[in-house]
């Protein structure tokens, strides 16, 4: 956490599986891919690609810019001056949640530890990420989670998480690679692309529900 928190520009790859109940029972598994980039305190972009529909991200400082390229819409918000603050505005305003949150925010222990009810060490591990790995479990009000933690550069390696109030007990799983700390982050990096200057303005809002289709 200490080695996040100090990073003043940090970049990462996530893998994330999340399990989805099936007609059959057993659950489904879909996949998103997600590219970080942060430059703290107050500019952010997230691209991700999945087997869902595509979507990015970007936050200056000024503004959050929603992007939907497959789609070609685009929303925009007036957002406040910190990373963590504009997160909030993004899930409050458009249920727009991200798995690795408590990872980019200015103090990822106090997000972690926040609701801690157990920790314990696990072991050792060398299959994951390529890299000699620490195993912890934790548990919070909100989860039981498995971390792979490396044991050398201290960067999470990999996220595997239950929820508590999940009756299903639906597994979710993150990898984490290519990490990057403190390098120089290009001009423009968290400006929109062209084509989101150019896609259907949508509200920044809560996703609607389609209204019931009538019977013929």
């Amino acid at each position: 956490s200490d080695r996040l928190a100090s990073a003043r520009t940090l970049s990462f790859s996530g893998f994330v599986g999340e399990e989805s109940p099936s007609r059959l029972g057993p659950p489904l598994l879909y996949t998103t891919k997600y590219a970080v980039t942060v430059q703290r305190p107050d500019k952010l972009r997230i691209v991700s690609p999945g087997d869902g529909p595509a979507t990015e991200l970007y936050y200056d400082g000024r503004s959050l810019v929603a992007f939907a390229p497959k789609e070609n819409y685009v929303a925009t918000t007036a957002a406040p001056a910190t990373i963590e603050a504009a997160l909030d505005l993004a899930f409050d305003k458009a249920q727009i949640y991200y798995p690795f949150v408590d990872l980019i925010v200015a103090d990822p222990f106090k997000a972690l530890s926040e609701g801690l009810r157990v920790a314990f060490y696990v072991g050792e591990s060398n299959t994951v990420g390529g890299v000699r790995t620490h195993v912890i479990a934790y548990a919070n009000d909100h989860a039981f989670v498995q971390a792979w933690i490396g044991a050398d550069d201290r960067l999470p390696r990999r996220l595997r998480a239950i929820y508590r109030k999940d009756p299903l007990q639906l597994r979710h799983q993150m990898d984490i690679t290519d990490w990057k700390l403190g390098e120089p982050v290009a001009a423009g990096a968290f400006a929109p692309p062209e084509a989101a200057k150019k896609a259907l303005p949508i509200p920044f809002d809560r996703p609607q529900a389609a209204a019931p289709a009538k019977k013929p």
